[in-house]
């Protein structure tokens, strides 16, 4: 099985060599569709973290060349290595600052309608239940317990780098949209199209 110390992480400057080369690696974006959709690198395809986790029995029988794993920052992609990396597909690996440092690096990016990203998204939710339980506390006693609790979830989304508030924002239509099949990410080209 491949691990991270084996295929290190990719920088944007690599992935762009070996992109520009023709035969690159298959690239798969694990965000959201509707993330994918307002940026994405050319070529590559979008598989959400939940779709990858549930198929990644079907992908290891097809996905035998180099795979990068692209996401907004890493954290999700390197949740997708993880999961594939058990299921063992070898030649993973992560694009090291995901969507973010491709584009700080002055990779190109495919644009689609702008959306806000799903960390400002559980940013403002959070923030907002915080807010209006700490305030509609001080009326109803014990309602401020929830933005507690909202508090207590953040920390251990920090700690076990997981959000299940993330996971469930994920799921609204504002977040979905049309999804790239298994069978048109194994049947593709390796390489940007």
């Amino acid at each position: 099985m491949t691990t991270r110390a084996d295929k290190p992480r990719l920088d944007p400057a690599t992935l762009r060599d070996l992109t520009r080369q023709g035969e690159g690696p298959r690239l798969l974006d694990v965000r959201t569709p509707g993330e994918f959709r307002t940026a994405h690198i050319p070529g590559s395809y979008n598989v959400p973290l939940d779709t990858l986790r549930e198929h990644r029995g079907e992908l290891l029988h097809h996905l035998d060349e180099d795979v990068v794993l692209i996401c907004r920052s890493g954290a999700r992609a390197a949740q997708a290595e993880q999961a594939v990396a058990e299921a063992g597909l070898p030649n993973l690996r992560v694009l090291d600052g995901g969507v973010i440092a491709w584009e700080t690096a002055g990779g190109p990016l495919t644009r689609g309608p702008e959306r806000w990203d799903l960390e400002r998204q559980v940013r403002l939710v959070a923030g907002s239940i915080v807010v209006v339980t700490g305030v509609a506390g001080v009326f109803l006693p014990g309602l401020h317990l929830i933005g507690t609790a909202v508090g207590a979830g953040l920390a251990v989304a920090a700690l076990t780098n997981t959000c299940a508030l993330g996971m469930l924002l994920a799921k609204l239509p504002y977040n979905c949209g049309p999804r790239t099949d298994l069978d048109t990410v194994v049947a593709a080209p390796r390489g940007p199209s």
